[in-house]
């Protein structure tokens, strides 16, 4: 006779503190800052570099990150590649309206020489004409396409809505103004900007940190250039207005984004705002997601997050639904919001959304690759390594009055900006009842 079946579901095993590495940190007499965090177990290396560009023009950044890989004053594209790939090494680079960065891997041993070909580019970068041109045409195609998109149209809609003339108002160029870009303006831009004053180092693998120093001097102790890093202006204050309704005749759906008031890293509410946030939209369990995709049916993915950027914090709602169905999705995501004020989580649903939180972060530390990122993420706002152990530890402490408290000062729709992107011929009476609407 069989024994019966004990279909108890065990518990989840209690959490324990988050352990993080020590990153060792040295600054070179040229003024680079360089963190290096040995991480063995698997035999790599990862190198992130930050430098700032802050206010540059973004077209002949774009260029010039895509581009820089392109040849030195003594070894070429394809020279540059065999040295890489000879240490089982790759770096790339991307630019954004903050900074422009390089980023890579390599096997542990060939670290040395991974920096000794960063070294190079950094200092003697010569864009060729010809790959020069290949790469502004692959920028321009990417462009071109991703303008054609919803998603990018009502990205750039909002962030000029959001912030007008400051430079996070317009963090994508034109296709038209990358085509305008030579190699004067980025040889130009390679003079006044990579140069190691501000800029950061980050090492994380399985290294020896007093070689690793030592091979970072090696190859980057000579890199100078003149001038000073520009810093960015802070974000100024969401002001709430107008819905904008960017017109997209045919479309057959909406495109929705929410943005509201959100507190910085380092404020003391911070890890209520990122629990609250959870709650009402930044995960699968979310209020948001079983209101809108399970119990509705309006979207497949609706969502939420806190934007942390060195310029400022701010969170986001982002919905995309059938046309038909605008205005009662935008009337939810406004709930929603409200609710989180009037029906602060009860404590297993505000334990499920710390579990998540925690054991996301706990993975995205369980790599080397994550490790740097997350160093490179702190370090731009000032921050230690350590205090994300701080942070998990914070969330753990957060109560349903936290979450209510947070909520009803910071998730507050009568303080957010919409922008809405749609058939507007079909949505726009919809969007009527929510007051005035405003062309981009």
């Amino acid at each position: 006779m069989s024994s019966p079946v004990n279909n108890v579901v065990p518990g989840l095993a209690p959490e324990v503190p988050l352990t993080l590495p020590e990153p060792v940190e040295r600054t070179l007499p040229n003024g680079l800052r360089v963190l290096l965090t040995r991480r063995p177990g698997v035999p790599l290396a990862e190198v992130r570099l930050s430098i700032p560009a802050a206010h540059a023009d973004l077209a002949v950044a774009d260029v010039l990150s895509a581009a820089l890989f392109s040849g030195t004053e003594t070894a070429s594209m394809t020279e540059i590649a065999q040295r890489l790939q000879g240490v089982g090494g790759a770096l790339g680079a991307g630019a954004d309206p903050d900074r422009i960065a390089v980023s890579g891997n390599s096997l542990a041993t060939g670290l040395p020489e991974l920096l000794e070909v960063l070294g190079d580019l950094l200092k003697a970068a010569d864009y060729p004409d010809g790959p020069l041109e290949v790469e502004r045409s692959r920028i321009i195609d990417s462009l071109s396409v991703a303008e054609q998109q919803p998603d990018f149209q009502v990205g750039r809609a909002l962030d000029a809505r959001l912030w007008g003339d400051h430079p996070y108002g317009n963090q994508q160029p034109a296709a038209a103004e990358v085509a305008a870009v030579d190699r004067e303006a980025v040889l130009a831009l390679h003079a006044a900007r990579l140069h190691p004053t501000g800029a950061r180092l980050i090492i994380v693998g399985d290294i020896d940190p007093d070689a690793t120093a030592a091979a970072v001097e090696k190859a980057l102790g000579d890199w100078n250039g003149a001038g000073e890093p520009r810093r960015m202006a802070p974000l100024p204050d969401l002001a709430p207005g107008p819905l904008v309704l960017v017109d997209r005749p045919g479309s057959v759906q909406s495109a929705i984004r929410v943005a509201y008031p959100a507190v910085a890293r380092t404020h003391a509410d911070n890890a209520a705002q990122h629990l609250a946030n959870l709650v009402f939209g930044g995960y699968f369990s979310s209020r948001l997601v079983m209101n809108l995709r399970e119990t509705k049916g309006y979207g497949y993915s609706p969502r939420s997050r806190v934007d942390h950027a060195p310029a400022g914090s701010f969170q986001l709602a982002a919905v995309d639904v059938a046309t038909e169905v605008t205005g009662p999705a935008l009337a939810e995501v406004h709930a929603e919001l409200r609710g989180m004020a009037e029906r602060p989580p009860a404590a297993d649903e505000l334990d499920l959304a710390r579990r998540y939180a925690l054991g996301s972060v706990k993975l995205a530390t369980a790599t080397q690759a994550g490790i740097a990122n997350y160093i490179s993420v702190l370090a731009a706002a000032g921050l230690p390594l350590s205090w994300l152990a701080e942070h998990s530890e914070r969330i753990r402490e957060v109560t349903p009055a936290d979450v209510q408290r947070v909520a009803a000062e910071r998730l507050d729709p009568d303080r957010a900006v919409a922008v809405v992107l749609g058939d507007g011929d079909q949505i726009r009476e919809p969007l009527a009842e929510f007051g005035e609407i405003a062309a981009p």
